[in-house]
């Protein structure tokens, strides 16, 4: 299969047809908590994006080239939530002390990253030998690598950084219709929440 067709799969797949948020349904914490205002949403996203990125680039070799070998599979689901605990520790002081006018944005979003079950589930997820297993691509046998495994995990961001803008602008935009008072805050988002993953689902009709 071309490369180029392949890292298309990826992305259409990452982005659209199997976006984490609206349709595998990870991360809906701060789908839901963090995208009142648009601002808020797309330094989420970003700050997932890059800890998605990082944590693969840690947790994909440590499984292929460590725990398979040693046989210690079975504890993937402990030391990837060791590490992407550490790595986000780490990210947040790196950004506090090279920008701290970012680290004022996007910091008090950083430790809620930790607890997003988004990143556990691309780390968890590229660890497949069959990259189509993921893509949902019938009859494409394509073989997961490290490259493949970070390109996922950054579109996977994307997907995830679009679902969250997304959400902050029409609830921006809600907040200024006149609704009824008990439809008002949780009611609404939700309502919002469901009409985008229907929206969502039509992507999972693509075949690429």
């Amino acid at each position: 299969m071309n490369i180029f067709t392949v890292i298309l799969m990826i992305f259409v797949a990452a982005v659209f047809s199997q976006n984490f948020i609206l349709v595998k349904f990870l991360g809906i914490c701060p789908f839901l908590g963090v995208s009142k205002k648009t601002g808020n949403a797309l330094s989420m996203g970003v700050a997932v994006t890059l800890v998605m990125i990082l944590a693969t680039l840690v947790t994909y070799p440590l499984y292929t080239y460590v725990m398979v070998p040693l046989e210690i599979e079975y504890l993937e689901i402990i030391f990837f939530i060791f590490i992407i605990a550490a790595l986000v520790q780490i990210l947040e002081k790196v950004i506090e002390k090279l920008s701290p006018a970012l680290y004022k944005t996007m910091g008090i979003y950083l430790p809620l990253i930790t607890t997003n079950c988004a990143i556990l589930g691309v780390a968890e997820l590229v660890l497949t030998p069959d990259l189509a297993a993921i893509v949902g691509t019938a009859g494409a046998e394509v073989g997961m690598n490290l490259g493949f495994a970070l390109l996922y995990a950054l579109f996977a961001g994307i997907g995830f950084t679009v679902a969250m803008v997304l959400m902050g602008g029409v609830r921006e935009k809600v907040d200024t219709l006149p609704i009824a008072k008990c439809m008002k805050g949780f009611p609404i988002t939700m309502i919002i929440a469901c009409f985008m993953a229907m929206a969502f689902y039509v992507f999972t009709l693509i075949v690429i």
